[in-house]
C-alpha cells in the first residue's frame, strides 16, 4: 500500500515516468504509464505553456486573422 501510495504522487509531483519505471521495477514505462497515468492532469502542460511562449504574442503578429495559418481561419 505505501508503494503504491508513493507512486501515485510522484507522477503529479513532475518525476519523469522512466524514472518511476526504474525505482519501481517495471519491465517498461508503459507498465508504469498504465497504472499511474490517471494521477497525471496536468501532463503535457509543459510543453504546452513551452510552446505558447514561442508562439504567442510573435505568432499572432505574424498571421493574421486572415492567414491561413491563424486558428480562427480554420
Amino acid at each position: 500500500m505505501l508503494r503504491h501510495s508513493c507512486a501515485s504522487f510522484m507522477p503529479e509531483a513532475g518525476e519523469s515516468v522512466v524514472t518511476l519505471a526504474r525505482w519501481l521495477g517495471h519491465s517498461s514505462p508503459a507498465i508504469t504509464l498504465g497504472y499511474y497515468a490517471h494521477f497525471m492532469p496536468e501532463a503535457g502542460s509543459k510543453g504546452r505553456t513551452a510552446i505558447d511562449g514561442l508562439l504567442g504574442k510573435r505568432g499572432d503578429r505574424q498571421a493574421g486573422r486572415s492567414s491561413p495559418h491563424s486558428p480562427q481561419a480554420r
